[in-house]
This record gives C-alpha cells, structure tokens and sequence, in this order.
C-alpha cells in the first residue's frame, strides 16, 4: 500500500510552523506514524520545539483514532539559547529572560485545528519517562543533541517502544563536522541498531526510522 500522506492544509500548517524540519523528513515522519497508528497506542514525540513535527504526527493519530503525546521543557535545547545559530529571539520570554516555546507551540496546534489530538506534557525527557506506564506504537526522538541528553531520551523511551512500533531518530549526521548538530542522535542511532532490538526501516535526510524486533534497548 503506499504510504499515507497528510492532508494539503496539513502539510501547509507544518511547512508555516517554527521549526526546522524539511518536507520530505516530515513526510517520512507522517508515513511511520501513520503506519504506527494501526497499533492503536499513543504516538509519542520527545522534543516539541514550537510544534512543527508535532502537527504531522496529531494528523497521523487523529486519523488511526489514537492520540500524540509531545513531551518537552519549553526552555530550548543547547544550540537554540542565545548565540548560537538555531536561537529565535522571537521565542524568549521577556519577563523573566528565557526562552519559552510553549505558547507558540499552542498557537501552532490552535492553527492547524488539532489542539484535541494531542496530549502536552511539560516537563524534562527523564522525568516523564519515569512515570510513563505503558507502550507506545512510536517513539520520535528529537530533543537535545549532547550524548546526555540523546543518550537519556534514548534509555528513557526506548523500553517503551511496543512489538512491531516503530523508534524514530531525528538529526542523525554521521559526519563528525556536525558534532553539534547531530552526532549525538547518530551514535544513539548505532547503539538501536546494535541491540539487536531494532532493525531499520528506512532513511530520509537525517530522518531514521526503526522498527521493534526484539527485546531490550
């Protein structure tokens, strides 16, 4: 069958979103949730930004019936705070000086019309993690690019991963010149594959998806 596609004003409320993702990374994004959502367990995303991704993976849930969970601080990873290329200024709070991506991220989901298809939890990747109780027919990593933070995103949602559901990395760069921006996510990427508990899917741009073959991280 070939793969679903989102809707065209779909896909025209994620290309006006904030974010950094390109369309055919996004297409591939839609096309595993989509599949993934045959499952019938929540689509989970680690790494909400301003909601640019989150759009394509609520189309996606809202089509199965299922719903998207998008787990995020709001305060940036470590190349969006100030001085570093990918910082908005557009998304700092004025009142107290840091950045806050919450309240365009509801204004993107207010926009594209799927605020009831997805769940917000606000809060960091480990913390929620922990008290996340059950499987997931997707986990979509996209937060933070130190080996920490990718490495904590990993071990923390992983698990959750459901037989047959489906492990999306995002920003993996094998190129050591792109230290910053994805060699985290891609040495996350390798240790998948060499669990033996993954086995990829497909590649698209620095898009990564895997599917859950067997037991462990």
């Amino acid at each position: 069958m070939p793969a679903a596609t989102p809707k065209p004003e779909t896909l025209a409320a994620f290309e006006a979103a904030k974010g950094f993702m390109p369309v055919n990374e996004g297409l591939a994004l839609h096309a595993a949730a989509a599949e993934a959502g045959a499952l019938g367990l929540p689509l989970l995303e680690v790494g909400t930004y301003c909601g640019r991704s989150t759009i394509l993976l609520a189309d996606a849930a809202r089509q199965a019936g299922t719903i998207a969970v998008t787990v995020d601080h709001h305060r940036g990873s470590e190349e969006q705070q100030p001085g570093w290329d990918y910082h908005d200024p557009e998304t700092v709070d004025p009142e107290i000086g840091l950045m806050d991506t919450l309240p365009t991220f509801r204004r993107t989901l207010h926009k594209a019309g799927l605020e009831d298809h997805v769940v917000a939890v606000v809060g960091r990747s480990p913390q929620v993690a922990k008290v996340w109780g059950g499987p997931a027919g997707l986990v979509f990593i996209d937060g933070g690019h130190t080996d920490e933070h990718a490495t904590n995103d990993y071990e923390g949602w992983a698990p959750h991963v459901a037989e047959g559901g489906l492990l999306v990395i995002h920003d993996v760069f094998p190129d050591p010149v792109d230290e910053w921006t994805g060699q985290a996510p891609y040495r996350v990427y390798l240790r998948a594959l060499a669990s033996g508990a993954f086995t990829e899917v497909s590649a698209t741009g620095s898009l990564r998806v895997l599917r859950r073959t067997g037991p462990g991280i």
